[in-house]
């Protein structure tokens, strides 16, 4: 089977609110696919029911092959699943949490000594083995709850928002042991608001935004093909509420003000930057620093809904 994963047509409703509106998504084997939103757009819903925790209102969902709803049991044995929340008991060892999900999953108490080993120094945690998960860094104890949802050795690992609450040296860190996971023939599906992760880490990303897939391709296509060209970066003394109208007439796309800092997308920026520098000159605002860079998946996101990730 060459997709892993095909959602069709996938609608969830919680009472009288919509929050899924007619999601399809194939995915390719040995493919990591990102679902790039804000908090709120639906993604953990969507992967909740992927993994068969909640119940679409109408769709359907193939895993290898299977049908989801009609053989939940086979379809579950071939999915990894990472949830957001802690999944890993305090009170056990790394290893013992390990050999207890190994358990859930049926695996012979042998075999899963040895899984749980090779799991804990494939993620570099076997000198924390038999220390409990109490004493964890948090970067230690997503690590181990990744280890936890592949003991079974799933071909799709389902990851939601893996490196919330992280650190930047543990975010990059983990970083590299997906990517390897993905290198060694697991295909993930990974929900994240961080634009630089789905950049890093995503050959495919989609965008969602109040439950609907607004777009969805290759991080550069995206970029190249709703990004514009260049983006000047204002950082400056104080906020005023009326530059956003004034350098919105420079602008190839919304300018975006947050605090102090004002995100403009132009076209050429050598003929417009200094029109922008009078202008705010001109409202009595200092200027701290200028930036000129290129555009990332925020600014797409921006572009195709009119708001922010975060």
């Amino acid at each position: 089977m060459d997709k892993p994963l095909i959602v069709v047509d996938l609608w969830k409703s919680f009472n009288e609110k919509t929050v899924l509106k007619g999601i399809n998504i194939e995915l390719r084997r040995n493919e990591f696919y990102g679902l790039l939103g804000p908090n709120g757009a639906g993604k953990t819903t969507l992967l909740r029911i992927i993994v068969g925790v909640l119940k679409p209102t109408k769709g359907k969902v193939i895993v290898n092959g299977i049908d989801l709803s009609r053989n939940p049991i086979e379809a579950k044995k071939l999915i990894g699943y990472v949830p957001q929340e802690n999944i890993l008991s305090p009170y056990l060892t790394g290893l013992e949490n390990l050999l207890y999900y190994a358990g859930l999953q049926g695996i012979p108490r042998s075999d899963a000594k040895k899984r749980a080993r090779e799991l804990l120094e494939f993620f570099g945690l076997e000198e924390y083995a038999n220390v409990k998960v109490a004493k964890y860094s948090g970067g230690m104890k997503k690590k181990l709850s990744i280890a936890a949802g592949i003991i079974h050795d799933p071909p799709l690992l389902i990851l939601d928002e893996p490196t919330t609450g992280l650190d930047p040296a543990s975010r990059r860190n983990l970083w590299d042991l997906l990517s390897r996971l993905n290198r060694e023939g697991k295909t993930i599906i990974m929900a994240t608001h961080y634009t630089e992760e789905a950049e890093k880490l995503c050959h495919r990303v989609a965008i969602i935004n109040d439950g609907v897939l607004v777009v969805e391709g290759n991080p550069l296509e995206l970029k190249k093909k709703y990004g514009p060209p260049n983006i000047i970066e204002l950082y400056l003394s104080s906020s005023m509420e009326e530059l956003t109208p004034r350098l919105s007439r420079y602008s190839i796309g919304k300018v975006v003000q947050v605090d102090e800092k004002v995100l403009v997308p132009v076209e050429d920026y050598r003929s417009i930057l200094p029109k922008i520098i009078e202008e705010v000159v001109g409202l009595g605002l200092g200027i701290r620093r200028i930036e000129i860079r290129e555009p990332t998946l925020e600014d797409v996101f921006i572009k195709l809904t009119g708001r922010r990730l975060e």
